[in-house]
C-alpha cells in the first residue's frame, strides 16, 4: 500500500510506467530506532491467515540463516530500514523488466536496461550493494546476473517475474490478479536461484504498491517485503544532481536506499552515484549489504 502523503512525490513518475517500466517507489523517514515492520492499514484483517500454500510452488528454504526469511503461514512483514545506530545503510537496486520493455529492446528503441557503469563502479571501489532482480530481466542478461551473484559484496533479492501491479491504482503498471502473486514471486526465485551467490528471501513489490491481501498471499513463501525509506528518483531523470540531494537530504544510519540499474529509464543513476558515496563518506555512512542492514528484521 501507497501511503497517501507520497503521492505527490510518487505522481511524477508515473510516465515511467506508462512507456513500460515504472520505477516509482515511495519514500518515508519513519522516527523509530529499531527495524520498521509496516502491516496492512486494513485492521479488519486477520494478523494469520488461514492460506495454504498452492500446489507446485516451492516451500521457502529450510535454512534459517538465509537473509529475509520468515515463518510461512503468517502476513509477510514490511521493512522500510534498519536500526538507527550504527553507521551502515543499504544501497538497493530494482532491475525493472516488463513486455513492454523486451518490446523496446526488440524494436530497437533502447539499447539497454542493465547498466554496467554501475556494476563497474560498485566493483572497483569494493561497494556492497543488495538487488531485487525482476525474472524477465535476469532472462534477458543472464551473463549480468552471473556478474552480480559472482560478487561476494552483492546480494540477490526478488522484484517479481514481470514487474507487474498487484493492487489497483499503481501507477498503470500492467497488472495482474493478486491470485498469481504467490506464483509469480515462487517462480522468480527458481529462476534466480541457480546463479548461486548470496541468495535471500527479500521481495520488493513493483511501485511499492501492497496491500493486505497481497501480504496475505506471499504468507507460503517465508518472505521479508522490502519498501525503503530513501528514494533516489532516477528513472527518466535528466540530471544526477537532483538525485544525489534526494538522497543525501534523507539518509540516515540504517536507511534503505532505492535506485535503479535498468540503464535506458534511469541513465542518471551511474552520474550520480560517485556523488551519493561521497556524500556517504561525508556523513560517516558505510554501504553495506541489505542483510547487514536490517539486522534483526
Amino acid at each position: 500500500m501507497i501511503r497517501a502523503g507520497l503521492r505527490p512525490f510518487l505522481g511524477v513518475l508515473v510516465v515511467a510506467a506508462i512507456l513500460g517500466s515504472a520505477g516509482c517507489e515511495a519514500s518515508r523517514v519513519p522516527p523509530s530506532d529499531q527495524p520498521v515492520f509496516v502491516g496492512s492499514s486494513d485492521s479488519s484483517s486477520p494478523s494469520t491467515p488461514s492460506v495454504a500454500p498452492s500446489v507446485g510452488v516451492p516451500s521457502p528454504p529450510a535454512v534459517a540463516s538465509v537473509p529475509g526469511t520468515t515463518p510461512t503461514g503468517t502476513r509477510a512483514p514490511v521493512v522500510d530500514h534498519g536500526p538507527r545506530t550504527g553507521n551502515k545503510v543499504a544501497l538497493t537496486f530494482d532491475a525493472d523488466m516488463t513486455d513492454g520493455m523486451l518490446a523496446s529492446l526488440r524494436a530497437g528503441r533502447v539499447k539497454s536496461y542493465a547498466n554496467l557503469r554501475i556494476l563497474d563502479l560498485l566493483e572497483r571501489d569494493e561497494v556492497p550493494a543488495t538487488f531485487f532482480l525482476t525474472g524477465k530481466w535476469v532472462q534477458r542478461y543472464p551473463d549480468v546476473t552471473r556478474r552480480i551473484a559472482d560478487n561476494p559484496r552483492f546480494e540477490l533479492a526478488n522484484h517479481t517475474y514481470g514487474h507487474a501491479a498487484f493492487t489497483g491504482d499503481c501507477y498503470d503498471l500492467p497488472s495482474q490478479p493478486v491470485n498469481e502473486l504467490r506464483g509469480d514471486v515462487a517462480k522468480t526465485f527458481e529462476v534466480i536461484k541457480p546463479y548461486g551467490g548470496r541468495q535471500t528471501r527479500y521481495f520488493r513489490f513493483p511501485g511499492l504498491c501492497h496491500d493486505a491481501a497481497t501480504l496475505d498471499a506471499l504468507a507460503p513463501l517465508g518472505v521479508t517485503v522490502v519498501d525503503g525509506d530513501v528514494v533516489s528518483g532516477d528513472p527518466f531523470a535528466t540530471a544526477w544532481k537532483p538525485l544525489v540531494r534526494a538522497v543525501l537530504d534523507h539518509v540516515r544510519p540504517g536507511s534503505v536506499v532505492i535506485m535503479h540499474v535498468t540503464e535506458a529509464n534511469a541513465a542518471m543513476t551511474d552520474e550520480a552515484l560517485p556523488h551519493i558515496l561521497a556524500g556517504l563518506r561525508e556523513r560517516g555512512l558505510v554501504p553495506a549489504p541489505l542483510s547487514e542492514v536490517l539486522v534483526g528484521a
